[in-house]
């Protein structure tokens, strides 16, 4: 069984643990830790021998079009995270077309690949956004890995099919949610913060789990986790500052455990070895 490894692009700065107190318009005068983390991550999955899909914001794109053209040339799928991390559900449905229209552009502008893939920052397509997967089947996507199938402070949709699914009617457009695990009626999630805070044995358990069921699992993260010496934000929330910072150092190791206990390759690989009824 090969499964998806995902990792979402973006600063340090842009994540939803910070968007209460540094506003976008300050982005450009912070310190950008994109190009050195995303390099180290590229050198881990190098030394790994493993591909990955890069989902990457078309503002990280538009400033760092080298990094974009290194991702593609280690022959790691690019695909959308939209343009500046905004979540969907903060959208109009037109709104949303033109984010994700300017992200696509951009990326296949900085990588010289066309782009069928996309991710909604922080998991946010959910059942507030009914016109969301029909504007990505309308703008040529092929998957979507925007769906978080559980109840989360911040995101979820517990209603969502656990794997892969269709949802647009006559479209070929495939929504592969993110793996969580199960445990009777409750489901955890298992990529980003909590496989860097949670042990690795749960995000090992989902996988073994999904491949009872004959699913691949889809495991994602950031390169900012693996960055020890990204600024401090103490005017964000305690609670948030213990999600962004804790076991940061532990990141690397972990990610280079989970690698070696299954196979892993790029998304739109995945998708198309899938079977999913229309």
């Amino acid at each position: 069984m090969r499964h998806a490894l995902s990792v979402d692009i973006e600063e340090w700065f842009q994540v939803g643990a910070f968007e209460r107190v540094i506003a976008p318009a300050d982005w450009d005068r912070l310190e950008s830790r994109v190009e050195y983390n995303t390099d180290a991550v590229l050198a881990l999955f190098a030394e790994s021998g493993v591909k990955a899909t890069f989902f990457t914001l078309g503002w990280v794109a538009e400033r760092h079009p080298a990094l974009i053209r290194r991702i593609v040339a280690g022959g790691h799928e690019l695909a959308s995270h939209g343009w500046a991390h905004t979540r969907v559900f903060t959208m109009t449905a037109d709104q949303f077309r033109a984010d994700i229209v300017r992200a696509q552009k951009t990326l296949e502008d900085a990588g010289g690949v066309a782009i069928t893939g996309y991710r909604a920052p922080s998991f946010s397509i959910d059942k507030r956004t009914p016109w969301a997967h029909p504007i990505l089947a309308e703008e040529g996507y092929a998957y979507s890995s925007s769906v978080a199938p559980l109840r989360h402070d911040h995101y979820g949709w517990p209603e969502a099919p656990r794997y892969a699914f269709r949802p647009v009617a006559d479209a070929g457009l495939v929504e592969v949610p993110v793996t969580v695990a199960e445990f009777g009626q409750r489901r955890m999630a298992t990529g980003g913060g909590f496989f860097r805070l949670f042990p690795a044995a749960l995000t090992n358990h989902a996988v073994r789990q999904v491949s009872a069921d004959g699913q691949p699992a889809v495991f994602y993260f950031h390169p900012w986790e693996i960055d020890t010496g990204q600024p401090r934000v103490a005017a964000a929330p305690l609670k948030s500052r213990l999600r962004h910072y804790s076991r940061l150092g532990a990141m690397a190791g972990k990610l280079r455990g989970l690698i070696r206990a299954h196979r892993w390759d790029r998304m739109d690989r995945v998708v198309a070895d899938l079977t999913v009824p229309a």
